[in-house]
């Protein structure tokens, strides 16, 4: 069989769930629940499914399942490709201008990334393999998670039924005052006991100032990291000045979107954890080779990810193909649009899940069911 890949349609869906509780971070509020997916069919009849980000702002996922049909399908119907890594060089080549023009270089990769994710779920499906194994076949089907997402009002109730579902870390949203945070921090440890993983997020919400300040009142919870507790481009030398001031290891990275600049992440030896996320920038054609360099350098890969459930999916193929101690983020709120389609994530046993063996992502989204929350763009 061709692994060359000729595509004859592509086909955007976007869809938005309204949350009865909304998400809050330090930036914004998440008040509907985004997805657009992409759904990629060759001259054979093959499909892939793909997903890109389009959290913020409120208007991003019919903007960018706009420039999709407008600008990456042209692209991509035009000619055939060896593998989904030429695909994507294509795309991010012929188009890096447009976005440099437009001021738009995040929607441009994020709506590559998606296309990307769908192209290498047509060629697992292709080669009959599971995602992962055609990632590497020295990884595992097997990896670890934690329920992410938890808000700043009354945290220790979801947290504590998600670990009543198997969870065994959990990741608090901070950055909404020293004695909110700090409260919320007792109770989740009270709540959760002392064996459980406790991380926080800041949300890039605080000064270096403001982060010196609150790492030692942090300490004594035994966190398992602190997530850019600032600014994601101030110069590493800052990240530094953190490094230096505490035990707790710094995570980040879903707010770096270039290779070059991982590298320089990694020579600034700020971050113990390293969370590229797939659906905002680089697919998996490179995402696959900055988590590759993570493990190489011995430090942690934990996929960051925040949508619907073949962006999640495509999270936990990339960490099962890289294996370590990572953990894949899922979120612990409310999310028909992720739940309908991972229904394999559901269900997690003693802080872990196991990926299915049907091949590409395993799934083909439940059209009908998710009809309903179709949205035109």
């Amino acid at each position: 069989m061709s692994t060359e890949l000729k595509l004859r349609r592509v086909t955007t869906r976007v869809f938005r769930c309204p949350l009865e509780r909304p998400v809050t971070t330090s930036f914004g509020t998440m008040r509907d629940r985004p997805m657009v997916l992409i759904e990629v069919e060759d001259d054979q009849g093959a499909r892939g499914w793909g997903e890109a980000w389009c959290n913020f702002p409120a208007v991003g996922a019919e903007h960018r399942a706009r420039l999709v049909d407008s600008v990456l399908t042209p692209l991509l119907l035009a000619r055939t490709f060896r593998n989904p890594v030429q695909a994507f060089e294509h795309m991010t080549s012929s188009t890096a201008i447009l976005a440099l023009q437009s001021a738009e270089p995040g929607p441009f990769a994020q709506t590559i990334a998606g296309v990307d994710t769908a192209l290498w779920d047509l060629a697992a499906r292709r080669a009959g393999k599971p995602l992962w194994q055609l990632l590497d076949e020295r990884g595992g089907a097997t990896i670890g998670v934690y329920a992410s997402g938890l808000n700043p009002d009354g945290p220790e109730h979801l947290a504590k039924s998600k670990q009543q579902a198997g969870y065994t870390s959990f990741k608090l949203k901070v950055g909404f005052g020293t004695e909110r945070d700090i409260t919320n921090l007792t109770k989740l440890r009270s709540t959760l006991g002392p064996e459980a993983g406790l991380m926080v997020d800041a949300n890039q919400g605080w000064s270096v100032d403001q982060a010196l300040e609150m790492l030692p009142k942090l300490e004594k919870f035994g966190l398992g990291w602190l997530e850019e507790p600032i600014r994601a481009d101030v110069p590493w030398s800052e990240w530094q000045r953190l490094k230096s001031a505490t035990r707790i290891p710094l995570a980040g990275g879903e707010n770096i979107a270039r290779v070059a600049d991982f590298e320089h992440a990694f020579d600034a030896s700020v971050l113990d954890v390293v969370q590229p996320d797939l659906a905002k920038w680089g697919g998996l054609s490179a995402t696959l080779r900055v988590a590759c360099r993570i493990r190489e350098l011995g430090l942690r890969f934990c996929p960051h990810y925040l949508g619907g459930g073949i962006g999640l999916l495509a999270s936990a193929h990339l960490l099962a193909a890289v294996g370590g101690d990572g953990l894949l983020e899922i979120d612990a709120n409310p999310n028909p649009l992720r739940s309908i389609i991972a229904v394999a994530l559901e269900d997690v046993r003693d802080g872990g899940v196991t990926l299915p063996a049907r091949s590409g992502l395993g799934v083909e989204p439940d059209l009908v069911t998710l009809d309903r929350y179709l949205v035109r763009h």
